[in-house]
């Protein structure tokens, strides 16, 4: 299987391509300066990805600077919505299926319990409004599609919330973390082998339940807190730094922009479909850490 994948220096394509080879499959980032979703130019975003002749799409590009969003919403429009629409549509033109990835931030996060693909969408934020724009025009291409909608992402690369937790543990014995959020903190390592399951099975089989908006993130449920005192427990095991975590309430924690209260996803969709089941967090929380902290 050859797979291209938009947002080269992204969680979720770094994974991808260390998944990929480890599964034996071949996974080329397309990104700048090749291609500029930014520009959201047809043309060039064809060119760039007919150039590696895949068999299967994933659109892993995205503006995720949640806050900065707010002040740059034409930015987050252009990569998150009018962006994405001209990857579905190189998709289509290359006659390939096309996984589109989405997030939690699509809904208001009101619902008491977590949500079903076919819940009412409320974005509260420019990030969430522009990556709610980016599934519809996805779907409005026409393209053989799948969009898998995520959360609370976190990986061995990057800037992210582990590693982010980790470097402060490193320069404070105290740390404040929101504790009325909660979430399913999801390892792109995890995510990258359900993008790889799934795309397996729309190239095997042109069954139309396998398309459409499917969630996927880690089994189990935590708030930042839990999340930052497991990373900092696993971290303690191998000599790592670790700190005390004093839960606060989002609103001792004012943002630019209103993270959603639950961004809990029902992911049975994707287990009785594609046979895809993300592991448990702490266990796959553990992992990250050991990889940052050896």
């Amino acid at each position: 299987m050859r797979i291209a994948i938009s947002g080269s220096n992204g969680q979720l394509a770094l994974s991808l391509i260390e998944r990929g080879a480890l599964a034996g499959q071949v996974v080329a980032a397309v990104g700048r300066p090749t291609v500029d979703l930014a520009l959201h130019d047809d043309a060039s975003v064809l060119a760039a990805f007919a150039a590696v002749q895949p068999q299967v799409i994933v659109n892993a590009a995205a503006y995720t600077a949640v806050d900065r969003a707010e002040s740059e919403p034409d930015l987050a429009f252009a990569i998150n919505a009018r962006g994405a629409g001209a990857v579905a549509r190189a998709a289509v033109r290359l006659g390939v299926p096309l996984i589109h990835i989405s997030t939690d931030y699509v809904f208001s996060g009101d619902k008491q319990v977590p949500y079903l693909e076919d819940d009412e969408t409320g974005p509260t934020g420019v990030y969430g409004a522009s990556k709610l724009a980016g599934e519809q025009a996805v779907l409005a291409s026409g393209a053989d599609t799948t969009i898998l909608r995520t959360a609370w992402v976190y990986s061995p690369f990057g800037s992210n919330f582990v590693t982010t937790m980790l470097r402060l543990a490193g320069e404070r014995e105290e740390l404040t973390v929101v504790d009325d959020q909660r979430g399913n903190p999801t390892s792109a390592l995890d995510l990258a082998d359900a993008v790889l399951a799934v795309a397996s099975n729309l190239l095997v089989s042109s069954a139309p339940e396998l398309r459409g908006i499917f969630h996927a993130a880690g089994s189990g449920e935590a708030s930042w807190a839990d999340l930052a005192e497991a990373v900092f427990a696993a971290s303690a095991l191998r000599g790592g730094p670790a700190a005390r975590v004093r839960p606060i309430l989002t609103a001792n924690y004012p943002t630019p922009a209103r993270r959603p209260a639950n961004s809990r996803l029902d992911c049975g969709k994707l287990e009785r479909l594609h046979g895809v089941r993300l592991p448990d967090w702490r266990a796959s929380a553990a992992v990250v850490v050991a990889r940052l902290t050896r």
